[in-house]
């Protein structure tokens, strides 16, 4: 039975990657999927990045995300569109801590990420894409009206659509389409201090996911950001210690 891994939203918290890492391998999928927003926010994005860049030459597929946009290149209005009132200093100074971290030859790289990609299992067609089908910005939140859910997923004729950004894990079935949103390996927002990632099953036409979720050292990634002293970062390292946005 084929099976693949999909994760997102490490933001530069190797710690939690590795973890991810350990518990995709020991699950042995034919094909991981890295859906964005790598580096920014976490106290080790080159680590991080250098990290995926390994796991890309074993053959995992990795797309770009909103916020390594804003690493890479400092377009805040592409990155975080809905900031219409300007993006706060201490998004900004993250951002330019982690592009100086990372140096030029990995931003290059960063930069050449696509923004989706799609691959064949069986007859089953997969797109990965950060936020949803043709959008880095634009998610799957959990309150989004039901309407504005169906038009976002019709615009990819793929029967899975595995994301991220909204931090928040959630498989959702609607019939014709299968959301497979995996949360965040890195910095989650559902209130459980865990790196997330979701393993998804194919038998003929029947599609299955889990979300699995796999433990870290929590309090020394909260405790590397904390002593980082950049704006924000005592409401980042609280965000890692507690599993909940905190700003």
């Amino acid at each position: 039975m084929p099976r693949l891994a999909v994760f997102s939203d490490v933001h530069g918290n190797v710690s939690a990657l590795e973890a991810v890492r350990k518990a995709v391998k020991a699950a042995k999928p034919e094909a991981t999927m890295i859906a964005g927003d790598l580096v920014l926010n976490g106290p080790e994005p080159a680590a991080a990045l250098d990290a995926i860049r390994e796991m890309e030459q074993a053959g995992a597929i990795v797309i770009q995300g909103n916020t390594d946009v804003a690493v890479a290149d400092f377009d805040y209005a592409a990155a975080f569109p809905w900031m219409t009132e300007g993006v706060p200093d201490s998004i900004q100074a993250a951002a330019e801590w982690a592009h100086e971290q990372l140096g030029e030859e990995r931003l290059e790289w960063l930069r050449r990420l696509p923004a989706e990609r799609r691959i064949q299992v069986d007859e089953t067609l997969v797109l990965v894409c950060h936020a949803s089908p043709g959008s880095q910005t634009s998610g799957f939140d959990r309150d989004l009206d039901v309407s504005v859910t169906v038009e976002r997923a019709a615009r990819t004729d793929a029967r899975v659509i595995c994301c991220g950004h909204t931090h928040i894990p959630e498989v959702r079935d609607l019939g014709w389409k299968l959301i497979v949103n995996d949360g965040s390996a890195g910095y989650a927002f559902d209130g459980e201090p865990t790196a997330s990632w979701a393993l998804i099953d194919f038998d003929g036409e029947d599609v299955t996911a889990d979300i699995r979720r796999a433990e870290f050292d929590v309090m020394a990634v909260s405790e590397a950001l904390s002593r980082r002293g950049l704006p924000g970062d005592i409401y980042r390292a609280a965000t890692v210690r507690t599993g909940k946005l905190v700003r």
